[in-house]
């Protein structure tokens, strides 16, 4: 795994773990926090792709 890759993936958990962590009244932050969340996991797929981790064989059989 990349160091970007691991950064996005590590980012992606600590933004789900404040996002338990926040007390139920604080909607707004929670919905902030899941939306970083999101962010951060399509980053770390991307950070996959571009450093070679998942290979992709465009051969159907």
């Amino acid at each position: 795994m990349s160091k970007a890759a691991l950064s996005f993936f590590i980012l992606t958990v600590m933004a789900l773990a404040v996002d338990q962590l926040l007390p139920t009244t604080m909607e707004t932050m929670g919905t902030i926090a899941k939306s970083a969340a999101a962010l951060f996991a399509g980053l770390f797929v991307i950070g996959l792709v571009i450093g070679r981790k998942i290979k992709f064989d465009p051969v159907l059989r």
